[in-house]
């Protein structure tokens, strides 16, 4: 994944850029970089922030960049932004997004005279850097970014800065978010629309799917109309949201609360755990949301150690990862042993880090530990954005337990019995997953029930993780 934020500003922008993008820090692990405009013309830094947050790393920077205009991001994947000069003039981009088809519009760029690019140390072509060149092939900047988002399988929300303003383009479908903020000496426009809230900003539009907006110190412009069909991605609610953010008008503190409270209804009277908890920090919301809807004490029978492991995301390396999951994590013995636990975590992707977790409640004293996700099992590996890093859907749990079942090519139509929460198929599979996993019982949040939480119309969600629909 990765986030950004950016500012057009009457005055100088670059610690507020500072602290937009560094609020984005829970998006990504790998690279940071901001970029800025003013009378000594563009500026850019970018380090890597794999073993040092954000904040550290681009502190300096802060004293000798000048500039009433910048964009800023925090980079999973290639470094950015970019400085590019064109036919269309000099400007900065950043870009989120996931591009199925690159290799595709490479060989159409190539094909089309372009002579190079640079390789990143991976072999690969920077992405952003494939986005700016198709932009270029157009006679403006809004019919480029339009072109772009015609080509692109996938998704594609960028930030793009002349030496006069920002262009903000949020995805053909809408499928990541993109919001401006306003107060009286200028504008932001953010991924997040928590990160301007303590720069003194008030929320003034939220793009809409393919919206492209023209932002300067002055006003905002809208140059490119909005599209009708959005897919928004759901697991922004779930798991990569920040608490304090919302999209489409959502709230993820809130929407987790729901979903909690829906999961409790659900179990009924059928478990009777002495605490409810939450995994953290994730699935603590949705364990506050069980707990108030079913009666049940919440507790926190372990905790996450934050001076030294403050951040979400995991290095590359899976061995490290696993290290990682166990060193961040610390028991309450007072709080477990003895005690029958009601566990609530934002998912199961590939159930290693959770059972690992069962595994040091179980040898701490617990004497059951219940388990529920707060989505439907995982089937598909994300075609739309980067949010996993398992290299293959038989990487995820639950196509591992169909695979013992059905063998290595399951039809679709078959999963699609796998999905439904109704079916035998589906209850053989989460049996199959409990016991795997050793949890006492196991149950996950419905799709309906997890669409009923967001509770915007159905058709504007994107639900193909959970489905396989597009």
């Amino acid at each position: 994944m990765g986030g950004f934020f950016g500012v057009a500003s009457k005055r100088d922008c670059v610690l507020e850029l500072f602290y937009g993008v560094d609020y984005h820090s829970h998006l990504g692990t790998r690279r940071g970089g901001m970029a800025t405009h003013g009378e000594g013309g563009f500026n850019r830094a970018i380090h890597n922030i794999e073993n040092s947050p954000f904040r550290t790393k681009f502190d300096a920077d802060v004293a000798e960049m000048k500039g009433n205009l910048g964009i800023g991001c925090i980079s999973d994947y290639e470094p950015q932004p970019l400085l590019i000069q064109s036919h269309l003039g000099s400007f900065a981009i950043t870009t989120v997004g996931k591009v199925n088809n690159y290799e595709e519009l490479l060989q159409q760029m190539y094909e089309g005279g372009h002579a190079h690019f640079q390789e990143m140390t991976s072999g690969q072509v920077n992405v952003t850097e494939l986005i700016a060149a198709l932009i270029c092939r157009k006679s403006t900047i809004v019919e480029g970014i339009r072109y772009v988002q015609e080509l692109v399988d996938g998704s594609m929300t960028m930030l793009l800065m002349t030496k006069d303003g920002i262009y903000a383009a949020r995805d053909r479908y809408g499928r990541t978010p993109l919001v401006i903020g306003r107060k009286e000496d200028g504008y932001c426009v953010s991924f997040e629309s928590f990160a301007y809230i303590n720069l003194g900003y008030t929320d003034y539009k939220e793009l809409g799917p393919a919206e492209i907006a023209y932002i300067t110190p002055e006003g905002v412009e809208t140059v490119g109309a909005p599209g009708e069909e959005m897919k928004i991605c759901s697991f922004l609610w779930v798991y990569y949201g920040y608490p304090t953010s919302s999209y489409e008008g959502v709230n993820v503190e809130e929407m987790r609360y729901k979903c909690g409270s829906m999961l409790a209804k659900r179990d009924g009277d059928s478990v009777h755990p002495d605490v409810v908890a939450g995994v953290p920090d994730s699935g603590v919301a949705h364990a506050i949301g069980y707990a108030n809807e079913s009666g049940i004490p919440y507790a926190r029978p372990f905790i996450k150690y934050t001076p030294t492991w403050p951040r979400s995301f995991m290095p590359t390396n899976q061995s490290q990862r696993n290290l990682i999951a166990r060193m961040k994590l610390i028991p309450v013995h007072a709080l477990i042993e003895n005690k029958k636990l009601l566990l609530i975590d934002d998912s199961i992707v590939r159930g290693t880090q959770l059972r690992e977790t069962t595994e040091f409640l179980y040898q701490s004293g617990a004497k059951e530990v219940h388990v529920r996700p707060a989505c439907p099992p995982i089937m598909y590996g994300c075609k739309y954005l980067n949010f996993s890093r398992s290299k293959s859907e038989m990487e995820l749990i639950a196509r591992q337990m169909i695979r013992k079942r059905e063998g290595e090519n399951c039809p679709k139509e078959v999963l699609a019995e796998y999905a439904n929460p109704c079916s035998c198929k589906y209850a053989q599979m989460i049996e199959d997953i409990r016991k795997q996993q050793n949890f006492t019982t196991l149950r996950y949040h419905r799709l309906d029930d997890l669409l009923a939480s967001i509770g915007i119309e159905p058709c504007k969600v994107c639900t193909y993780c959970f489905d396989g629909k597009e």
